[in-house]
């Protein structure tokens, strides 16, 4: 038994949610977002909230149906409130400005990186060592969170990169004499 298929989602007011031919579909004060629906799964749009249960008692079936409700949670959720990740620079001359439709990281590199910024993600910097994505699909802001980190993960010594805000750096002590 799922603990987290068994809670039905709840789909609060101005949002609405359909299925057909095989994906749901969510529509929200925020936009729209569509999740291609898993075959084993049953998805039941009630009054209020969407029940998604497994068609039959197979061992593949159970072990989606955790997933697929988490899934279409992200979904309600993503059209109502959005995601939003922030990241922190760390380092002497380490600094990020958004120029357009481009963020520009200056990292310690002989050249500056430029990125350019997907559809359907918003990227602010409030100041020049933060760097604030957000979007209304989860998948996607955590992906474009990793790969601007990847430019410059943070690292053990001094602590210096790119570190999601609340990540702890386990940090080394240098070299002894």
């Amino acid at each position: 038994m799922s603990r987290i298929g068994n809670k039905p989602v709840e789909i609060p007011g101005g949002v609405e949610a359909k299925i057909a031919d095989g994906i749901l579909s969510v529509k929200g004060p925020k936009g729209t977002l569509t999740l291609g629906l898993f075959d084993e799964i049953e998805y039941n749009i009630g009054e209020g909230q969407i029940v998604v249960q497994p068609a039959n008692d197979t061992k593949r079936a159970r072990s989606f149906w955790g997933m697929q409700r988490t899934l279409v949670q992200n979904l309600v959720t993503g059209v109502t409130e959005g995601y939003t990740k922030v990241l922190e620079i760390t380092g002497v001359g380490y600094r990020a400005q958004v120029q357009g439709k481009t963020l520009k990281l200056q990292l310690g590199f002989s050249h500056d990186v430029d990125y350019a910024i997907p559809e359907g993600i918003e990227i602010k910097c409030p100041d020049n060592t933060t760097v604030e994505i957000s979007g209304i699909d989860k998948q996607k802001v955590g992906q474009v969170a990793a790969e601007i980190r990847r430019w410059r993960k943070p690292e053990p010594y001094k602590g210096k990169g790119i570190k999601y805000r609340g990540e702890y750096v386990f940090r080394k002590e240098g070299k002894k004499k």
